[in-house]
């Protein structure tokens, strides 16, 4: 197949781009396939929690997973199975975008995208990993409100959307400064803008751990709204850096204005 530019016709791009999208769903399948045989394991590490629970309680059976319908088990490792591929197969069907998107591109751009994304996926999973970390402590905690000789049962279904949501919340909560670079990449903020911000920051990190743990687990909430203060000073100090390397090299391009 040609090399695609800028003068294929409108037909060729579409030929690529179904090209692209079969190569990425196969991926896709491929990767379900194996998630498929792997949920096991995942599925104990999630729910190792409720064990601890169940330990801690000190009454055998007053703590289980609940799987409500016939088909309920079945239907959740096919939701496992698509996440997991889902991820397995990220390197493929994101390279797919990329091939076909980074033609378009100038030569700066294509630098600047592949150090968003060199920045934006390690924070993105650990995102993930500090979401698993708090996870055990908000389940810990919501059990202790069932009363002494009661039993709890979390269905499986609702259990898994509760902890997929947690980890993909705190994911992209975690690669938001990544867009603020961004903005001052573009020049739409400065660095010296996104600092006179962290007020609103501050406050925004603490509601948004207020909303991802309960109301009750003040150490998750400070934990991790202290993780996104972090990573938002982070964002503004790389930005004031490369304010100053900008405003030097307009100054070695400008002429020196005259004396008066």
């Amino acid at each position: 197949m040609p090399r695609r530019d800028k003068r294929m016709s409108l037909g060729q791009h579409l030929v690529e781009l179904r090209r692209r999208l079969m190569i990425a769903a196969l991926a896709l399948v491929v990767g379900m396939a194996v998630g498929f045989l792997i949920t096991d394991p995942v599925l104990k590490l999630i729910t190792e929690p409720i064990r601890q629970v169940a330990q801690t309680r000190g009454e055998t059976g007053a703590v289980e997973l609940m799987f409500s319908t016939v088909t309920s088990g079945f239907d959740l490792k096919l939701r496992m199975s698509f996440a997991i591929g889902l991820l397995i197969s990220a390197p493929i069907w994101m390279w797919q975008i990329w091939a076909f998107v980074m033609p378009g591109l100038t030569r700066k751009e294509i630098r600047y995208t592949v150090g968003f994304l060199a920045a934006a996926i390690p924070l993105f999973f650990a995102g993930c990993w500090a979401g698993l970390v708090v996870m055990p402590h908000i389940v810990e905690l919501m059990a202790s409100f069932v009363p002494a000789g009661a039993a709890a049962f979390y269905d499986a279904s609702y259990y898994y959307d509760f902890v997929f949501k947690l980890l993909l919340v705190v994911g992209v909560a975690f690669v938001l400064p990544v867009f603020l670079v961004a903005l001052n990449f573009a020049g739409i903020m400065s660095g010296r803008a996104i600092l006179k911000g962290w007020r609103i920051a501050v406050l925004v990190s603490i509601v948004f751990a207020a909303l991802a743990t309960p109301a009750a687990d003040i150490v998750s909430m400070l934990l991790l709204s202290g993780i996104l203060v972090v990573l938002f000073l982070a964002a503004a100090g790389v930005s004031l850096l490369f304010d100053r390397r900008r405003a030097k090299r307009v100054a070695a391009i400008l002429p020196p204005e005259a004396p008066a």
